[in-house]
């Protein structure tokens, strides 16, 4: 089990974190929920990729196209400040990506390809770095953010969202 210090994550990412606690190796829980969460994402009805349980809520697809654009921004901020890049890291208003992303005209095919390669590369980064990198602190959404705390939240996102998608759609 990864224990973080206090300047490592913000307490907005406190749930994310603490539900990657499961895994004790961030390569080993991106290669885990990589696994799992292809075939779960197979496994759900064709029917039920497009539904949503409210009016303005997310469809399946508009959550795995929304993971997959969130871990390339987190894997991007890991980039930097693995790199030693003080500059302080904008947000990102996820809310105003998914209008834009058209999930639901893509196949789920196409979605899980995408998610793959986004995986596989945040693996081939998070595996390439020292532990001195991992260690590094920077600024992202005006709060202090680790590399490793990154690879974290990175998982602790995925379960929350699959978490969602098993209680209120399946």
């Amino acid at each position: 089990m990864i224990h973080f210090n206090e300047n490592e994550f913000a307490p907005f990412y406190a749930n994310y974190i603490a539900k990657s606690l499961q895994h004790t190796n961030i390569i080993e829980g991106l290669q885990q929920l990589r696994d799992e969460n292809i075939a779960f994402f197979q496994a759900i009805p064709k029917d039920k990729l497009e539904y949503q349980y409210a009016v303005g809520k997310w469809t399946p697809k508009d959550i795995l196209l929304h993971l997959i654009d969130a871990e390339r921004i987190f894997s991007y901020r890991a980039l930097r400040i693995s790199r030693n890049d003080s500059t302080p890291l904008p947000g990102f208003e996820e809310n105003d990506y998914v209008p834009f992303a058209n999930a639901n005209n893509r196949t789920i095919e196409s979605l899980l390809e995408e998610y793959k390669a986004v995986r596989n590369a945040t693996i081939t980064l998070f595996d390439n770095l020292t532990e001195d990198q991992l260690l590094r602190v920077g600024i992202a959404s005006n709060s202090t953010v680790s590399v490793r705390a990154i690879g974290s939240i990175i998982i602790g996102h995925e379960l929350h969202h699959k978490s969602v998608l098993q209680e209120r759609y399946l």
